[in-house]
């Protein structure tokens, strides 16, 4: 029986209780539901306006006489900073900032990385523009590894599969409205300025997206406060490994390979899309707005088909089989392009379905070839080496267009294709010849799973009789955590992935 005299001389305690049940409480159901909301919206101001440039690509080439290999930079400089961030930018928000101060932070970068954008299309200054971009690039990732953090902060087992589910469909939702809106947003300020002003003027409005997701930061500062004050959580710092570049030694040939097919298999994926506008309008002869729509149906589809697909892999397994179809299927997707006037709605769509399917088949494969305590190294190198890919191949496609045309530069994607599909038959020889754990059914892969577990506990048994673990925590002994119930979800709808698979709060995310 508590002592009443203690209920009512201690107002705290009471007010606690009141608020376990309130729909106030951080618990609650409401509390909660208002946290998913603004986590969605934070990471739907940077998507939204990551793709402004090839919503408005043929109005960018024209108001500010810019050539394709001119236009590219706005994207190329965006990933640049990415090449390093994806080590840093987690061990940033875990160590120096913590999650709050650390979202605040990468929101406010978005925010004048995008203002800066839209001044120097205001202004006519390309280079500013470009500095703009690149100050976009770094908050914009940063922003994602803390996107996610929150969710794991606020929500834990089965309830991150539909978190993150939600997250990732917001995402893509932010890239598809931007692809249907910007065209008629430059249309009716058209009405009202010209020129380069015009579309700094859109670039702007544009950035008021930013700003609701900055807002939605703050918001969150302060629930995340009352959650941590409510649980006693501190939600800054943490006991995980870093990032070790000297793991690589550790890597078998089958992680690089499939690194292999990051890279070669994406650089045919968004420069495309960067620069897909204006080849829809000269090849097809489709107006602005019908080109992107066509453009964004990969982003539209990805948000659908990527947990539905996601699950069909999770069930059927056979991972490299899955890659291989989706690299073919992608090949003969940008062939119709290429090379026939069929119409583009067909490969797009194609190509839609092709892009979930390797996202929700590829990514798991490197956690099947990694131990756990290098995945953190593992998802930071393929980052890293896509994040360079984009960079390089992005400018190295503008001048294809300027010296060669749309058809080379089909040719040219068409040829990373071919590298992709060259790798992942390497893949499936390489797999067939060893353990073949890359291409197992899902039955097959839980036997062997469930063999190599009980293997581990025998061994464990052994050390603890040996007394060669006598100081190890019951803690640290658990494999199993919601960290890994959300990496794994990640990986099999092809989300963006973790920085960090060990215990602790530090992700990456993917775009």
């Amino acid at each position: 029986m508590e002592d009443p005299e203690e209920v009512v001389t201690n107002p705290r305690r009471r007010q606690d209780e009141e608020d376990d049940v309130s729909c106030c409480s951080p618990a609650h159901l409401c509390s909660r539901a208002l946290a998913l909301l603004l986590m969605c919206i934070l990471g739907f101001g940077s998507y939204f306006c990551y793709d402004n440039p090839a919503a408005l690509q043929d109005y960018f080439k024209h108001d500010l006489q810019l050539t394709t290999t001119e236009f590219v930079y706005l994207y190329s400089w965006y990933s640049w900073p990415n090449v390093v961030l994806c080590f840093v930018g987690g061990f940033l928000i875990d160590r120096v900032f913590g999650i709050r101060l650390g979202t605040v932070i990468y929101a406010f970068l978005v925010v004048v990385g995008q203002l800066v954008f839209a001044l120097g299309g205001y202004l006519g200054k390309f280079w500013l523009m470009v500095v703009g971009r690149f100050i976009f690039g770094i908050g914009g990732e940063s922003l994602a590894v803390a996107q996610n953090n929150y969710a794991v902060l606020w929500f834990k087992g089965k309830e991150l599969n539909m978190v993150f589910g939600l997250q990732l469909s917001f995402a893509r939702v932010g890239s598809t409205v931007n692809f249907n809106v910007m065209e008629p947003l430059y249309g009716w300020v058209s009405h009202y300025y010209h020129g380069y002003t015009c579309l700094g003027v859109v670039l702007f409005i544009a950035a008021t997206t930013t700003l609701l997701s900055l807002i939605s930061a703050l918001i969150l500062t302060v629930l995340d406060k009352r959650r941590e004050r409510h649980i006693g959580q501190n939600s800054v710092g943490g006991t995980e490994e870093v990032v070790r570049l000297s793991d690589v030694r550790y890597f078998p040939v089958t992680f690089w390979l499939v690194a292999g097919i990051c890279v070669s298999y994406y650089l045919a994926i968004f420069p495309f899309i960067a620069l897909g506008k204006v080849f829809f309008m000269r090849k097809f002869e489709m107006d602005p707005k019908d080109a992107n729509f066509v453009n964004s149906l990969v982003f539209i589809i990805s948000a659908v088909a990527s947990p539905l697909l996601g699950l069909l892999v999770d069930k059927v397994g056979r991972n490299a089989f899955w890659v291989l179809v989706s690299v073919v299927s992608t090949l003969g997707c940008h062939a119709l392009l290429a090379f026939t006037f069929l119409n583009p709605y067909i490969a797009m769509v194609g190509m839609g379905v092709s892009y979930s399917m390797l996202a929700s088949a590829l990514w798991p494969m490197v956690a099947l070839v990694i131990p756990d305590h290098q995945l953190g190294t593992a998802y930071g190198i393929a980052q890293a080496v896509q994040n360079l890919g984009l960079a390089l191949v992005t400018m190295l496609a503008g001048v294809i267009v300027d010296k060669g045309g749309y058809l080379l530069l089909e040719m040219f994607f068409l040829g990373w294709l071919c590298v992709a599909l060259l790798i992942s038959i390497l893949i499936l020889i390489i797999d067939s010849n060893g353990d073949g754990l890359l291409n197992m059914s899902a039955s097959q892969r839980e036997a062997w799973e469930t063999q190599r577990s009980e293997q581990a506990d025998l061994e464990r048994e052994k050390l603890l009789a040996s007394g060669a673990m006598a100081d190890v925590s019951p803690q640290d002994q658990l494999q199993r955590s919601d960290f890994h119930i959300r990496n794994r979800f990640l990986s099999r709808i092809g989300a963006p992935l973790p920085e960090h698979c060990q215990r602790g709060r530090r992700y990456q995310a993917l775009r």
